[in-house]
């Protein structure tokens, strides 16, 4: 479901000017920025007095130099990075200089800027690895990708504190707090910051939605779509990164299953972490921005689940005691549920205990060895003949110290043993050790379970991958691809059978204006609605394909041999696109297309050169005022008008 991009009210949320305002070789380093005629030698002169940038701008450039010199000049570097990014990291470098502390309780302000540096550098990777967006550009966007937390924070300190506060105990997102408490989100502030500091829309509209990618209506496989889900993932990453280790236990999975949605096995994904953990340290130093080490991606994934120690937080687990001796029943209880704190319930036979457990699913069972009706032995048994039993802990209390009688007991499927009389110190061990291993097992499970997740997407991927390779993801019709290899089987059928093959390239009109206008999701709207309109239409035998941005093509390889046939089927096109109407809020868009049709002749030699004259005829259709059909045919190019 498409949420708009709702943009903040800078001047109604009364910014203080120590965030919006830069002073000193900041306001100068921008103020060149913003004049065209600017020379880069002056430009890298003022960037020379900024250290950090200075040796940031000349990293970055060697990261993005394709040449196989190594950048040390300034202004070279300059000149590879671009004023635009420049201007952006300017912004980044001189916030994170501004505010590396502050007065707003409870937050952190070397955790906001480590976080932001991680999330930027990951953006930086995962372009350079999906290849969507200037690496640069991404670096700078990831810095302020969460600006507007600092910026809330700073503007209204007292309610802030309050929210953050608020969320440390409770469930509700950050952005659904703060508007409650300032009727905005940092979100929104972003998108405005964002903006007023010259970063593109479509990266705006992408950072604004990257929390949830669900919420911004971009289509699948649309730019904008796998742009957002990037953003998403760097954000996954910078969060892996800065989590607890238990908490990083937890996310391992979760990433693993988001690199197989990009196309990385968790070789790859699991050095291209490593080599962004690497990048954070060095730029840490460069900013001075604390960092963290972390073993390596491949360590993390191998090490075993840590200890984990009981805390309070944790709900009391169920134990089931089966004693049938009242004394031995009321000492173990008081042991269970007053001393550790466990929920106790308690059977006195082996049978009832069956019945009991079934109810209550226990996590640990205690249970005596001799017992009318069913002993603890038989109950072992029969608990591990059942799915549900399988994985309860048994500890099996006994008088037996004879070693036949302890084997019989673990072959059975006892888990652990305690001898009588209790000793108390002993028993509460056991019980911790039990307590430890039923953690172990349940992550495990979990572990299990998103690994099973991760191998069943990566089964449909693959399942997909033959589909996806031959379909436009954003109108579900056969790509470029799929049309390049069908007119080349209708080219040759044509040759074989000396009949003639029609091709037309149709270009929805005024396509930027409208992506300009209404955004990009609008345009990814109009682009689906147009190939679906064409597609209804579309006769049997005929083949259409999207072949990139606008552009369509249509093989029409039966019925079309001179322009009398030809004109006709595109003029049908042409109106009926033309009937259609694509309605935005209260807004009523208009679209029309315009048509090339191209007929292969005894001239043509390939395929590749009936594409060509069809090319030149969509131009001339253009040329002419757009809405309009035109033929190329015996090196004429003829309109639908004049015939």
């Amino acid at each position: 479901m498409n949420h708009a991009m709702r943009i903040a009210d800078s001047d109604e949320l009364k910014f203080s000017s120590s965030l919006l305002s830069f002073k000193g070789t900041t306001q100068a380093l921008l103020e060149a920025c913003h004049q065209e005629d600017a020379p880069n030698s002056e430009i890298a002169r003022l960037i020379q007095t900024d250290s950090v940038l200075c040796s940031y701008l000349i990293r970055l450039a060697n990261v993005s130099n394709q040449a196989t010199h190594v950048v040390t000049s300034l202004s070279e570097a300059v000149s590879l990075v671009g004023i635009p990014v420049i201007k952006q990291l300017t912004i980044g470098f001189s916030l994170v200089d501004q505010f590396r502390s502050g007065s707003v309780n409870g937050f952190d302000y070397q955790e906001f800027w480590s976080h932001s540096l991680l999330m930027a550098l990951a953006m930086q990777e995962l372009g350079k690895t999906a290849r969507i967006c200037a690496q640069d550009e991404l670096f700078a966007c990831g810095l302020m990708a969460r600006i507007g937390c600092l910026a809330l924070a700073t503007t209204h300190p007292d309610k802030y504190a309050t929210l953050i506060k608020q969320k440390q105990n409770s469930s509700i997102s950050l952005a659904t707090l703060e508007q409650q408490y300032l009727q905005t989100d940092h979100n929104e502030l972003t998108a405005t910051l964002l903006s007023d500091f010259g970063l593109p829309k479509i990266l705006v509209e992408a950072v604004y939605y990257h929390e949830i990618p669900a919420e911004s209506g971009f289509s699948e496989g649309s730019y904008p779509f796998q742009l957002v889900n990037l953003i998403y993932l760097a954000k996954q990453i910078a969060d892996f990164g800065l989590a607890s280790e238990s908490e990083r236990t937890v996310r391992i999975s979760e990433l693993m299953l988001l690199s197989g949605k990009i196309g990385l096995d968790t070789e790859s994904f699991g050095n291209l972490i490593d080599q962004i953990i690497q990048e954070w340290h060095a730029c840490g130093k460069i900013l001075q921005v604390k960092t963290i080490n972390l073993p390596s991606f491949h360590n993390m994934i191998s090490a075993s689940v840590p200890y984990l120690e009981m805390t309070t937080s944790d709900a009391p687990w169920k134990v089931l005691l089966v004693e049938d001796d009242p004394f031995g029943l009321e000492t173990a209880e008081e042991v269970l549920a007053d001393t550790l704190g466990y929920t106790v319930f308690s059977a006195t036979n082996g049978k009832q205990a069956l019945s009991l457990a079934m109810d209550i699913m226990p996590h640990i069972i205690v249970t005596d060895w001799a017992m009318p009706v069913m002993d603890g032995l038989a109950l072992t048994r029969a608990l591990r003949t059942t799915a549900w039993g399988q994985n309860m802990y048994i500890i099996m209390l006994t008088g037996y110290e004879d070693d036949k009688k302890i084997v019989e007991a673990f072959e059975a499927g006892v888990n652990d043993y305690v001898t009588k009389p209790v000793n108390v110190p002993a028993f509460r061990a056991r019980l911790h050790a039990a307590w430890h291993y039923r953690k172990l097992q349940e992550a495990w499970e979990r572990d299990q379970l998103h690994l099973k997740r991760f191998a069943a997407e990566l089964a449909v991927t693959n399942q997909k991958l033959k589909h996806d390779a031959l379909t436009d993801m954003l109108t579900g019709i056969p790509n470029r691809r799929a049309g390049m290899k069908a007119l080349t089987g209708a080219w040759n059928s044509a040759n074989r059978s000396g009949q003639s093959i029609a091709v037309m390239l149709i270009d929805i009109d005024h396509f930027k204006k409208i992506n300009d206008t209404y955004g990009h999701a609008i345009g990814d709207k109009v682009l689906k609605e147009v190939a679906t309109s064409i597609r209804n239409i579309t006769r049997k035998g005929e083949i259409f394909c999207r072949i990139g941005g606008e552009e369509f093509l249509m093989i029409c390889p039966n019925g079309c041999t001179d322009a009398k046939s030809a004109f006709p089927l595109a003029e049908r096109l042409r109106q009926h696109v033309k009937m259609q109407e694509i309605n935005i809020d209260e807004t009523r868009i208009q679209i029309s297309i315009s048509i090339g049709i191209a007929l292969k002749d005894a001239g043509m030699k390939s395929d590749e050169q009936l594409v060509k004259a069809a090319d030149r005829a969509l131009y001339a259709a253009k040329n002419a005022g757009r809405d309009r059909v035109y033929l190329a045919i015996e090196n004429q190019l003829i309109s639908s008008n004049f015939c």
